[in-house]
């Protein structure tokens, strides 16, 4: 068979020279070989000048004009401009700021690491004059530092300035400890509670300077207030009160939900639906608006859901190093709801992954703190790396989760009265705070505040004649909420760093209401009538006679009451009539019951038969003549016989 032949297309060699520049030829007619050309020819698209289109349209020409040279741009010359522009810009605006608001501007625009630059070139450029002289005051205190070794003095001081502690404002919830502070992701709300079972709902926008709550309620009848917590959207408040049945009221406190009570002869928590025994700490979920966390001293923690509180939703059960059961004294969740950490009385701290089952922990830590002591507070910090631990043996440790076999940082001589004493981290993550209670020869206690990093004392609040059992750091508000042991809430802020809260109801004026003041103002009626016109005294000698002679006005008051009494007053003696009669008139005319009685009514019977009135005029028809029964002295006679029942 012969071999089959290449189809051959002709030659492309016109197709094959074309090129994508302007000078591009196109095949002539004359060219050979292909397919040739497609369509018409070149003649038939041939037209006239473009002369005559432009006069005809009025155009002068199309395109660009080769001969105009191109247009050049200077890259670093226009970025250049922007930059000057945008820094006369930032200095006018720093220029209109407060002399305290300028620093920060300039810190939040350029940042530490250009803070020479940055304050030379403000200094240049602007009129601001506050800003860059503390700006250039701190660098050149913190190149002194450098120099000498020691920054510690200049990090401590700018942690004191940080604290907002300028001012002070108290608001007063009775006269027990407060043992129980709480504030809203909002910073509108305050909510207190204290041992004395009384939870008060404190309004900053609402309230005026006289600083009064506006409700107050006994939720838990009387058991003490341990713990409180707003929810994350602060519609509803978490109560831990000393029972075992945890409470969920509204931001109005009105009630909710009740947690249900477990049965308290079943040894295996797992298998009862509540608590069993006395609760001591709670918190909500950070990220969950419908779930929340208890602790009790039944060995467990157990987590729950608002629409079902008749059982639990989930529970940890708490172990020693022995295997029995430890109970946990505080817990809460990491700032993302992963985990969950209790303390517990062992001294260990023990944290479960929330996305697994709670059979085993994920995070254990013993001897955390000392053994049989109630460890108060646990915490983590606003990055979620730190934990913090506020034990009952007097100290304050910091733990890293990620290396959690010893502390990262540790301090004592933190001497607490309370088992509510917490810890808190500041809105920067820089600082701790915590509180103190005053022993003997001291004069109140103290909110230390303490540096992450080195964890020593930067700063600390005196609380006169008072224990420090509740601290609070809003982010928010940026102000320190303080519970204090004589019932007092201290509320401390700064007028340019904080925000709203307090400074809310300080510039109120008080309320008065209508009832509680009495009107002291004298009507004045001229066309009254006589009867109803009101004489206006002209003296008090006067109107003093003239009490004297009216009898009522004038009368003598009751004497004292005597032993038997006077005026138709019963004496001390008895406390009704019934008992002053038998006391007085019973006892002093006492009847011998021991005679006959039949010789007992005989005995008036002459004064009946001369003056009859009871007895004798209802038988004086029928029996004139009373009829007696016969008297047996012998005792011989016998009765009759009964008669026999008839048939």
């Amino acid at each position: 068979m012969p071999p089959k032949k290449a189809i051959a297309f002709g030659k492309i060699g016109a197709f094959g020279q074309l090129s994508i520049s302007s000078n591009t030829q196109v095949a002539s007619k004359s060219d050979d070989g292909g397919f040739g050309k497609f369509g018409r020819s070149d003649e038939e698209f041939r037209v006239e000048a473009t002369t005559d289109v432009e006069k005809a349209m009025g155009f002068q020409g199309f395109g660009k004009n080769k001969a105009a040279p191109l247009k050049t741009f200077d890259i670093e010359s226009l970025v250049e401009q922007s930059k000057q522009v945008a820094r006369e810009r930032n200095a006018r605006k720093i220029d209109e700021m407060e002399p305290e608001d300028q620093e920060k501007a300039v810190l939040d625009t350029v940042g530490p690491s250009q803070l020479p630059h940055a304050a030379e070139s403000v200094s240049k450029e602007s009129e601001i004059s506050n800003a860059p002289k503390k700006i250039s005051k701190t660098t050149t205190e913190t190149q002194s530092d450098d120099e000498d070794g020691d920054s510690s003095d200049t990090d401590d001081e700018e942690n004191d300035n940080y604290v907002p502690a300028t001012l002070e404002v108290n608001l007063n919830h009775g006269t027990k400890p407060v043992s129980a502070l709480s504030v809203d992701h909002s910073g509108a709300r305050l909510v207190t509670g204290s041992v004395d079972y009384d939870v008060k709902l404190w309004d900053f926008a609402g309230m005026s300077s006289s600083l009064q709550s506006f409700r107050t309620i006994r939720p838990c009848e009387s058991h003490p207030i341990l713990d409180l917590h707003y929810s994350i959207t602060g519609d509803a408040i978490l109560i831990i009160p000393g029972s075992a049945q945890a409470k969920i009221v509204d931001r109005d406190g009105y009630e909710k939900a009740e947690c249900v009570k477990g049965d308290q002869y079943i040894t295996d928590m797992a298998r009862t639906k509540g608590h069993i025994a006395s609760l001591l700490g709670g918190s909500w979920h950070p990220r969950d608006k419908q779930e929340f966390l208890t602790c009790s001293l039944d060995g467990s923690c157990r987590i729950w859901n608002v629409d079902d509180v008749k059982q639990h939703k989930g529970i940890m059960k708490s172990r020693s190093q022995n295997g029995l059961r430890a109970a946990p004294t505080s817990c809460t969740y990491s700032r993302d709801g992963n985990l969950i950490a209790c303390a517990c009385n062992d001294g260990s701290i023990q944290m479960w992954d929330h996305r697994k089952m709670f059979v085993n922990t994920c995070v254990l830590i013993r001897n955390a703190h000392q053994p049989n002591t109630e460890t108060s507070s646990i915490v983590f910090s606003y990055d979620g790396r730190n934990v913090a631990t506020r034990g009952g043996d007097s100290t304050l440790k910091l733990w890293d989760i990620r290396q959690p076999k010893s502390p990262l940082h540790s301090i004592g001589d933190l001497f607490s009265r309370f088992g509510m004493t917490n810890c808190a981290f500041s809105p920067n993550d820089r600082l701790l705070l915590t509180g103190t209670s005053f022993q003997k020869g001291e004069n109140g206690g103290k909110v230390v505040f303490l540096d992450r990093n080195t964890f020593q004392r930067v700063h600390e609040i005196d609380v006169p004649k008072a224990h420090v059992v509740r601290t609070i750091w809003h982010p928010k508000l940026n102000q320190i909420i303080v519970g204090a042991g004589d019932g007092n809430v201290h509320l401390y802020y700064d007028v340019a760093k904080s925000h709203n809260g307090a400074k809310l109801c300080l510039g109120k004026p008080k309320r008065i209401r209508p009832h509680d003041v009495m009107s002291t103002v004298r009507v004045i009626t001229p066309h009254a009538l006589p009867m109803f016109r009101e004489d206006k005294p002209r003296s008090t000698r006067r109107a003093m006679e003239k009490a004297r002679k009216d009898p009522l006005l004038s009368k003598q008051p009751d004497l004292p009451i005597g032993n038997k009494g006077s005026g138709g007053r019963v004496a001390t003696s008895g406390s009704t009539l019934s008992s002053y009669i038998v006391r007085n008139l019973g006892i002093a005319s006492r009847i011998e019951d021991e005679g006959n009685p039949r010789e007992a009514i005989l005995r008036h019977a002459s004064a009946a038969a001369e003056n009859p009135y009871w007895v004798s005029p209802a038988y004086s028809k029928t029996q004139p003549k009373p009829i007696w029964a016969t008297e047996n002295n012998d005792g011989d006679e016998e009765p009759d016989a009964k008669k026999g029942k008839l048939n």
